[in-house]
């Protein structure tokens, strides 16, 4: 079936197709009115444009990049959800790729997405390597990195400080009574986040005279039965903790089940602690504690900074957006 032109769209809408490509495009000079008019011409002749070819004459494409390490749990589905909120009526369309947690994956995922020219790149973490740096930075494009605050942003930066999450964890928890401690995370070396936060809570009980009596890490990608697999673990060889920490809420679910599998009381007898606030926390059979981090709030704020840097007015635009977890206990 033959595709329909922008000749076509042109002579549907009453206008030159130098005209019709314009208000496709969105350019300032053209009218909202004959944009409008434009656009149901388009929609009405099943035109679809080029974009790869708009990108060859403006050197841009509508396109937003955007990199994140998983998809296994709610997370970033929620971040990806704020992203397409705020580009919502747009023009803008977000484009997205997995890292994995793999540093020389999120290279290769960076590369291939500025091949593409998108406007610009919304990237995951402030830990990528020099390598990595260097192809954001020569792509002369507005960078917005996301989630962490806890490094030197390349350009622009929303998220919190995994760091003082931690601590702040650690501190209420010392003020709930609780001493023995342990820990249960998955993939440290490659979760930064996850790895400031146990540095963080580490502090926290630092300040106490405290430490991890012992500690469990996985090299897995994080879920419930990797949480449930090593807590069981942590209690054969450290039955009298009081409090386990987990790098997440997914790895605490699974902790709770490994609880329960023990006849230990849950908060009672030992408190788990998670990060993020997921939903499913308000399904488990016993309370956890967790941090909730505002994940569809930092990519609404990603996605306006992306925005807001490509509008051309000249102004100086907040460089750095720093949210806070809201921490629950869990009574």
């Amino acid at each position: 079936m033959r595709r329909p032109t922008l000749e076509e769209v042109a002579a549907a809408a009453g206008v030159s197709k130098m005209t019709a490509s314009r208000a496709l495009r969105g350019a300032a000079d053209v009218s909202k009115e004959t944009i409008t008019r434009v656009t149901q011409a388009a929609e009405r002749v099943g035109y679809v444009g080029n974009r790869l070819a708009l990108s060859l004459s403006s050197r841009r494409t509508n396109l937003i990049g955007v990199v994140v390490p998983s998809m296994s749990n709610i997370v970033f589905p929620e971040v990806l959800a704020g992203i397409s909120e705020a580009l919502e009526g747009t023009g803008m369309q977000a484009v997205f790729g997995l890292t994995d947690y793999d540093p020389g994956k999120e290279r290769d995922v960076i590369r291939n997405m500025l091949s593409w020219r998108p406007a610009a790149m919304i990237v995951t973490g402030l830990d990528q390597p020099e390598e990595t740096v260097k192809l954001l930075k020569q792509a002369d494009i507005p960078v917005i990195q996301i989630m962490d605050i806890d490094g030197t942003p390349i350009d622009y930066c929303v998220g919190l400080s995994h760091t003082a999450a931690g601590e702040e964890m650690g501190r209420a928890l010392l003020a709930e009574g609780r001493r023995k401690f342990g820990y249960v995370g998955s993939r440290l070396d490659r979760d930064q986040r996850a790895s400031r936060r146990k540095a963080g809570f580490e502090r926290a009980l630092a300040e106490a005279g405290l430490r991890f009596s012992l500690e469990k890490v996985g090299d897995q990608v994080s879920s419930a039965v990797l949480g449930k697999r090593l807590t069981m673990a942590l209690l054969a060889e450290a039955g009298d903790l009081d409090c386990i920490y987990y790098s997440n809420d997914d790895m605490a679910a699974g902790g709770l089940f490994a609880c329960i599998e023990h006849g230990i009381s849950v908060p009672g007898t030992i408190l788990l602690a998670g990060f993020n606030g997921l939903e499913l926390t308000d399904a488990l059979p016993a309370a956890i504690a967790t941090s909730y981090s505002p994940r569809r709030e930092i990519g609404r704020t990603a996605a306006s900074l992306a925005l807001r840097a490509l509008s051309d007015t000249g102004e100086d635009h907040e460089r750095m957006v720093v949210l806070s977890p809201r921490l629950s206990l869990g009574r």
